[in-house]
C-alpha cells in the first residue's frame, strides 16, 4: 500500500468555520498574535491567553469536519495516509483519520509550564483552565500549543514521515510558515505532489505538481477521484 503524506493548514479548517489569524475576518482583528500566541504574551497576561484558548475550545465543540477532512479519512481504505497538520483542532481525528501529527500542538490538551512530560486532554464539558490550575508537581498549566518563537518539537518526526512518502499533498496552506513550509525539501524528487488551495500558490520548487485551485472541501475529493482512478 502506497504512503500518502498530507500537509494541511488553516484553509481546510476555515471551511468548517474555524477562524484563522491571517484572513479577512480572522482572529487578528480582535487579538494581536503577540498577545495570545507568544511566550511574551503569556508572561504579560496569562489570564488573557487562557481565556482566548478556552473560547477556541468552545468554538471547536460546535464545529464538524468538512468534506476535505472526510475525503482524507476515506483515502485510508486505499493508501497508508499520514497527515501532518499545522492546525491545533481535532477535525482530522473527528473525521476518522488515524495517523495525525500535530506540528503546533493540540487545542484540547494542556501541559505543565515546568514538567515537559505532563500533557493531558481536557474533558469536553470543561474546556477552561484557570490561573492556579497546576500539574501534580505544582506548575501552572498552559495550552499545549507551540507559540511563535518556540521550537517545534514534532518537526523531526514530520521530516521522517515526508522522506518515506510515495505521494504528497498540500492542502489549505500558503507554504509561507516555517518550519512546516520547509518539509517539501525532504521529499524525494520523484514523488508527485498535489497542491490544493483556492488561491494561486506560487511555488519555487522544481517539482512535479498537480495544482487543484479549489477549496479543500471540493479539491480533496477531486484528488481522491484522481488517485483512485
Amino acid at each position: 500500500m502506497k504512503k500518502l503524506v498530507v500537509l494541511t493548514g488553516a484553509g481546510i479548517s476555515a471551511e468548517s468555520g474555524i477562524r484563522t489569524f491571517r484572513d479577512a475576518g480572522g482572529l487578528w482583528e480582535s487579538y494581536r498574535v503577540e498577545e495570545v500566541a507568544s511566550p511574551e504574551g503569556w508572561a504579560a497576561n496569562p489570564e488573557l491567553v487562557l481565556n482566548f484558548y478556552a473560547k477556541r475550545r468552545e468554538e471547536l465543540l460546535k464545529t464538524v469536519p468538512n468534506e476535505g477532512h472526510l475525503s482524507l479519512a476515506r483515502l485510508q481504505d486505499s493508501f497508508q495516509v499520514e497527515i501532518i497538520t499545522q492546525n491545533i483542532d481535532n477535525l482530522h481525528e473527528q473525521a476518522g483519520s488515524n495517523h495525525v501529527l500535530h506540528l503546533h500542538g493540540e487545542l484540547n490538551k494542556v501541559c505543565s509550564t515546568g514538567d515537559s512530560s505532563y500533557i493531558v486532554t481536557l474533558p469536553s464539558q470543561a474546556p477552561y483552565i484557570h490561573l492556579g490550575d497546576t500539574c501534580p508537581r505544582g506548575y501552572q498549566l498552559r495550552p499545549f500549543v507551540v507559540w511563535f518563537g518556540e521550537p517545534v518539537p514534532a518537526i523531526e518526526q514530520a521530516i521522517e514521515i515526508v522522506q518515506q512518502a510515495d505521494l504528497f499533498a498540500i492542502v489549505g496552506t500558503s507554504m509561507n510558515v516555517y518550519p512546516a513550509a520547509g518539509l517539501i525539501n525532504y521529499l524525494p524528487l520523484e514523488v508527485p505532489i498535489y497542491l490544493i488551495d483556492p488561491k494561486l500558490v506560487t511555488t519555487p520548487y522544481n517539482r512535479r505538481i498537480t495544482f487543484i485551485q479549489q477549496p479543500a472541501s471540493i479539491g480533496v475529493p477531486l484528488m481522491e477521484a484522481k488517485l483512485l482512478s
